[in-house]
């Protein structure tokens, strides 16, 4: 019997009521699982509203390699704004937020948190030593596992009609392949084997399985969304802010950074934005997941693997060239005020140039995303950004203490 078979049976916690928070939600309650939805007051008012009533549908094209699907209208076991009553009981919580929601969640879900429970963070964001971090200040010893992934289990978006969302989410792809680890390593194989008792990736334990990343420095820089989301973003602003305009005929929120955005030059800043990840990660001595030159070059750029997996020569499966046209790309960004910047700048980006920093490594290219970024945002995001190695509890640590910490869970400074 597997060690963490007592979570079979438990009830699920998903922490989070947007896109991926009730997309994992109505997928675990389609398999047959106890689920209850929390999110935070006063955000709550307006994402939970009338959930528990109507549900939530779960449909989409649900493209991956091996055809998985699930669909269907889900009806939770509890729909709260009370974190305690979400995760009381609770053998598997998920938490799926914004990076910026990460703290006053945890802060809610800390006093709450009970022994065994097993908390699985999408997308991690350096939320693993977030959450660790607040548990050492708000004196929390239980024994939990928790761990984080390098993505969503899903490309997903609320059915959204002039403003108003309905309880639909569709999924245009699923993951068939993470990349996760826990805090401290020493949990991993427990995290990992919790997670076949996760409904919501089970087209990755179905599919091509779980990667487990070389700490969760690792899962990090496994983040896809700062090295394709920022540069295609930056660089093609101009195509965002006249689609709709100067590019006549089209609806403005048709635009597709994917589809419309990407082109060769953008796609070689992403590559050398990545070998800067690399030379970080490197230096620290942790891990980093492997792309190749090619791979970039595409419609769907490095994402296409988490979907549609490698040949036997380690090739992408599916290639959209950037000499075609593509529907394949989700929609957005419409305005550089979207979570591909507001986000993945002052979170992913700011994070990885203070590792550098502190481990002597030049990062120019992600420096000048940060550095334009804010001139559109007219401000400094080295400066205002509340994200830092301090914030994370790893400031002024020897690479050899934070290893130590990352792997074995011994706190040093």
């Amino acid at each position: 019997m597997s060690k963490m078979e007592y979570l079979k049976d438990m009830p699920i916690a998903v922490l989070g009521g947007g896109a991926v928070g009730k997309t994992c939600a109505a997928d675990a309650k389609l398999a047959g699982r106890e689920v209850r939805l929390y999110d935070m007051m006063p955000f709550a008012e307006t994402t939970l509203a009338n959930i528990d009533k109507t549900g939530i549908l779960l449909d989409g094209v649900q493209r991956n390699l091996y055809c998985f699907e699930r669909s269907g209208r889900a009806f939770f076991d509890i729909v709260t704004s009370d974190i305690e009553k979400a995760v009381k009981g609770a053998g598997l919580i998920v938490v799926a937020a914004p990076a910026m929601a990460h703290e006053p969640f945890f802060r809610a879900l800390i006093p709450y948190l009970e022994d065994g429970q097993v908390v699985h963070i999408f997308t991690d964001n350096f939320a693993t030593l977030l959450l660790r971090k607040l548990m050492r200040e708000m004196g929390c010893t239980k024994k939990v596992i928790i761990g984080g992934w390098s993505s969503a289990p899903y490309g997903t978006r609320i059915e959204n009609v002039n403003g108003f969302a309905f309880p639909h989410v569709g999924v245009k792809y699923r993951a068939i392949t993470l990349r996760g680890a826990s805090l401290p390593m020493s949990d991993i194989d427990d995290f990992l084997e919790s997670s076949k008792y996760l409904p919501c990736i089970d087209a990755v334990t179905q599919g091509n399985g779980p990667e487990a990343g070389n700490t969760v420095l690792d899962i990090g820089f496994a983040n896809i969304n700062p090295v394709i989301h920022v540069p295609a973003t930056i660089l093609g602003v101009s195509t965002m802010e006249n689609w709709g305009k100067i590019f006549g005929g089209y609806d403005k929120n048709s635009y597709s950074m994917y589809c419309h955005g990407l082109c060769p030059s953008i796609c070689e800043v992403q590559y050398q934005f990545y070998e800067e990840e690399k030379a970080i990660a490197k230096a620290i001595g942790v891990g980093t997941p492997s792309y190749s030159y090619e791979s970039f070059f595409s419609r769907r750029s490095v994402l296409t693997q988490e979907y549609m997996g490698l040949n036997k020569d380690g090739k992408d499966n599916v290639v959209f060239p950037l000499d075609q046209p593509s529907t394949e790309g989700n929609l957005g960004p419409n305005n550089i005020n979207h979570r591909y910047l507001t986000e993945d700048v002052p979170v992913g980006c700011k994070i990885y140039h203070d590792l550098g920093v502190q481990y002597g490594v030049a990062t120019p290219v992600i420096d000048s995303m940060i550095i334009l970024a804010g001139a559109m945002h007219k401000k400094s995001f080295f400066e205002t950004s509340k994200y830092s190695l301090a914030y994370l509890g790893i400031d002024n640590m020897s690479k050899e203490d934070l290893l130590e910490y990352l792997n074995n869970g011994n706190y040093r400074k």
